[in-house]
């Protein structure tokens, strides 16, 4: 944030873009500000994560556009990360607003921070098995466990459904299912002025990271692959992400992804001529410099889990169980 301020852009006349501060590399997650047509409020899409840093961008953004709290008519989230879901809860408590989500990506709230969390310990042992030192996985678990006071308190949910309409901001828009990146996140279509609320699933400049959990669909890259041929059938003027500025070359900015992932499938593929661990592949991959940064190191591998995942279901990679697993491209 330049000169200690937070930075707003005004969009569409009357949205507010709110870049909250983020404590690792993605610097800040955007908020969307929306007016509601008759004057009575607004809404906001993807409040950010809880931080005394991020509470203190939000009152002072409020201060610059005469906002407070008490005219806040409903919270929406995209998606259930916690750049994204985890000022919800302190908004609804500190409004009165109900938040928005769908129950797929309620529940994987609930996996890991409810009263009976087990998702880190299922992370834990997936990377044990796939390679990683136990030193990694300590500092990975520790990473995973600070997130909870940074989502507390949880909001209390109404659930909405993809396919469906949504009216807010003075427009009616349609819910569009998002996977890969966060099975449950929805990106927002108004077809009238052709403006698109991607959360993460496309971004400008950056890759969305597509990982595998533990529990989840075995193979989110496909998913993800085949959301972005969907989306670029929209006619998209203006895309929202939930990182990066807002951009008009949705359909381009798909195609790159797609590219994106192409040469990474086919890099991997090179790299498993020999037989591989998919820890021993992420750090071919992504670098030994993640090492020192549980949060990144923990989305790269989930990330490379991803990948070999598709390869495997392609028949491009034989897996060989043991301790650890080990993959290589088939017929080498």
């Amino acid at each position: 944030m330049a000169d200690g301020q937070t930075s707003t852009t005004i969009w569409n006349g009357n949205w507010i873009q709110v870049k909250v501060p983020l404590p690792f590399s993605l610097k800040w997650v955007n908020s969307y500000v929306l007016p509601e047509p008759d004057g009575e409020g607004f809404t906001v899409v993807d409040p950010g994560l809880r931080t005394e840093e991020a509470i203190g961008a939000w009152q002072e953004a409020m201060e610059r556009h005469g906002l407070s709290m008490r005219d806040v008519k409903r919270i929406i989230l995209t998606h259930q990360h916690p750049d994204h879901y985890g000022l919800a809860g302190y908004f609804q408590e500190q409004s009165g607003a109900p938040v928005y989500m769908t129950k797929r990506a309620h529940d994987y709230t609930i996996r890991l921070w409810g009263e009976r969390a087990d998702f880190s310990g299922d992370l834990h042992q997936l990377f044990e098995v796939h390679g990683m030192p136990r030193e990694l996985l300590e500092a990975i678990d520790g990473n995973l466990d600070a997130f909870l006071e940074r989502v507390s308190p949880q909001p209390v949910v109404t659930y909405i459904e993809a396919g469906s309409e949504m009216e807010f901001g003075g427009s009616i828009w349609q819910l569009i299912d998002a996977p890969g990146h966060a099975f449950g996140q929805v990106c927002f279509y108004d077809a009238q002025h052709g403006w698109m609320l991607c959360g993460d699933q496309v971004l400008p400049r950056i890759t969305p990271n597509i990982g595998f959990v533990p529990g989840e669909e075995e193979n989110p890259l496909e998913h993800f692959l085949t959301s972005l041929r969907e989306l670029s059938r929209y006619e998209v003027k203006m895309a929202f992400p939930g990182h990066r500025d807002p951009f008009p070359e949705f359909e381009e900015r798909i195609e790159a992804l797609l590219q994106h992932h192409e040469r990474r499938l086919t890099s991997m593929l090179g790299l498993l001529k020999q037989p591989l661990t998919a820890f021993e592949l992420c750090e071919e991959t992504f670098g030994k410099s993640l090492r020192s940064n549980p949060h990144n190191l923990r989305f790269a591998m989930q990330e490379t889990l991803a990948h070999l995942h598709y390869l495997e279901q392609q028949g491009s990679v034989i897996r060989t169980v043991g301790a650890p697993v080990v993959f290589q491209a088939a017929g080498d």
